[in-house]
């Protein structure tokens, strides 16, 4: 396997675009969740963990960042090579692809849970998955710059739907946020690491960097889609405190969905539906960049055309979608899938790249001493 990739200069992509890849991976179906679950652990001062967790991200950004710049246009499948070698490389990024497979799979039904619940209770849960996988399916074989074309048109097609929480704000309660710092550390970083799904996704940038135009721009643009995320997360998270009464907040399953309940117009009363059909669209750039990321794998790894790979996550995605039938058989994989990400999204990147760096320090200290007559 070669460690640098070199695509044809046709279907690179300007480094803005970043912006909006990663803002639209980490904006999926978590953060429809997320303040009850920040709120757990955290109670009023929840904004603040999101706030925190913002932060965090932007550190383990900063680590991948300063990795990938190590090299000349390297992904993650070639720097698991360079560093541990063929076949350890190869077994690490095997781990990596059935990761991002099993999130391509729980953000899929997560989505299709919300839409069971809010608009069609009876409906099964294949038809909607099969819809989905096949979109999915569709962007990837268009390739790296159809899927930066859903994420920008993701972005700008839902967009309105965080402008109009505004009207969240006649029905709440600022004194509802208060008492500030009322939580001790403990509590605010479990509520930091609560964010872990929600703001997963981040990580797809180790897969995306060789198809950057300008890379010296790219570390920019990766750090100003995480800060949108953050400012976003943060916001709905203030919001859904001051919003909701007194311990309330823990007792709704998706608050952010719950608050547009109060939105009102001619002739559609129930608003919430709008909303949820067009969150296929903002979790659209997550399936599609998740089934590209996993089944790059396939030609990089077994070197095998990236087709095959599409085909068999989707059809194994689609599979175990009939062995969901209960709630907490769902919690309970998506909880799961979120303790995974905290390692593979924020913990294992930051371990590469300390080691890249040394592997790299070491490798000039003998080259330079190699040269010395």
């Amino acid at each position: 396997m070669k460690v640098n990739l070199h695509p044809k200069k046709n279907i690179l992509f300007n480094a803005f675009f970043l912006i909006f890849i990663i803002y639209s991976v980490q904006a999926g179906v978590g953060v429809v969740g997320l303040p009850r679950i920040v709120y757990l652990e955290a109670k009023h001062d929840a904004w603040i963990s999101v706030l925190l967790g913002g932060v965090f991200v932007s550190i383990v950004l900063w680590f991948v960042m300063m990795m990938l710049k190590q090299y000349d246009s390297a992904d993650l499948y070639g720097i698991h090579v360079d560093v541990f070698g063929k076949w350890l490389g190869n077994f690490l990024s095997t781990l990596y692809m059935l990761y991002m497979s099993a999130a391509f799979f729980i953000i899929m039904m997560n989505y299709i849970e919300i839409v069971q619940v809010w608009i069609f209770p009876n409906l099964p849960t294949w038809p909607l998955a099969f819809v989905l996988i096949l979109i999915a399916v569709y962007a990837v074989y268009g390739g790296i710059r159809v899927i930066v074309g859903v994420a920008f048109l993701s972005v700008i097609g839902t967009v309105w739907l965080i402008l109009i929480q505004i009207v969240a704000l006649r029905y709440s309660d600022i004194a509802h946020i208060f008492p500030i710092m009322n939580v001790d550390i403990k509590h605010l970083l479990k509520g930091v690491k609560s964010t872990t799904y929600s703001m997963m996704g981040f990580e797809l940038i180790l897969f995306v960097y060789p198809f950057i135009k300008e890379k010296r721009k790219a570390h920019l643009y990766v750090q100003l889609g995480n800060a949108f995320t953050t400012i976003t997360f943060t916001i709905l998270t203030f919001i859904s405190i001051i919003f909701f009464a007194e311990d309330s907040l823990k007792n709704v399953i998706w608050p952010v969905i719950s608050m547009f309940k109060v939105v009102k117009l001619p002739n559609l009363e129930r608003f919430e539906f709008i909303v949820v059909s067009f969150w296929m669209l903002v979790i659209l750039p997550n399936l599609c960049t998740y089934l590209w990321a996993a089944s790059k794998g396939f030609s990089r790894i077994l070197k095998r055309k990236q087709k095959w790979g599409v085909w068999i996550i989707a059809l194994l995605a689609f599979s175990t979608t009939f062995f969901i039938k209960a709630r907490y058989q769902e919690n309970e994989v998506t909880d799961l899938i979120a303790k995974i990400g905290f390692y593979a999204a924020y913990c294992y990147p930051i371990v590469l790249s300390i080691i890249v760096f040394v592997k790299k320090r070491l490798s000039r200290r003998k080259k330079s001493h190699a040269e010395v007559p």
